[in-house]
């Protein structure tokens, strides 16, 4: 998996700052349901919490991380990314065997997360439209990064009138099938129970190498 882990290692430093970062809007109406101001909401609280100096003492590290984390899971599907990020291999498993990778496959993401998030350094987000079809949307942003300008794409789903994101697109690149790509490749050449156990590894490592 390190071999083919490239493009998320280069670009998840990017991923992860354009969610928790300031942002700008460009004409974007703000309505309750807007998936921007979904999107915004989350960097707001994030945001507050790195700023906190209180949390930001050793003893309160862990604190720190775990009200983050618990930000992450109220934004993101994690189910819905397993489920497309194992393609035809998912309907193959049993629902313990879904649950255990839905798990450690978040527990991946978000150590990666808190791993990188701490990376800010003053970076922009602008959002530059919206576009909304049925129960499915894509927020279009760009990162700003010292005058260089990186497209970063959230697509999102609503259910029960509430959105979640279920995958990110960097420069067109897609995290959910760059993983899909990784898993296929190691189930071509081993069962599940090894995809698993370099999961569990990765996980034991608290964020990917």
């Amino acid at each position: 998996m390190k071999n083919r882990n490239k493009w998320c290692l280069k670009f998840l430093p990017v991923i992860i700052l354009a969610i928790a970062i300031p942002v700008m809007s460009e004409g974007i109406s703000c309505a309750a349901t807007d998936p921007v101001v979904f999107v915004k909401d989350a960097v707001d609280e994030i945001i507050s919490i790195l700023q906190d100096e209180k949390l930001a003492v050793p003893t309160r590290k862990a604190e720190r991380k775990n009200r983050v984390v618990a930000i992450v899971e109220k934004k993101f599907d994690f189910r819905d990314m397993s489920m497309r990020a194992l393609a035809r291999h998912w309907r193959e498993r049993t629902p313990e065997e879904q649950d255990r990778f839905v798990f450690l496959f978040k527990t991946l993401l978000e150590n990666t997360y808190i791993a990188k998030i701490e990376t800010y350094s003053g970076e922009k987000v602008v959002f530059k439209k919206t576009a909304v079809q049925g129960n499915k949307a894509i927020v279009y942003s760009d990162l700003v990064r010292k005058k260089v300008e990186t497209p970063v794409n959230y697509k999102l789903k609503n259910n029960d009138d509430r959105w979640l994101v279920y995958d990110v697109e960097v420069e067109g690149v897609s995290l959910v099938n760059n993983y899909r790509t990784q898993f296929a490749s190691i189930l071509s050449k081993e069962d599940f129970a090894g995809l698993i156990a370099r999961l569990e590894e990765k996980v034991s490592k608290g964020a990917v190498e």
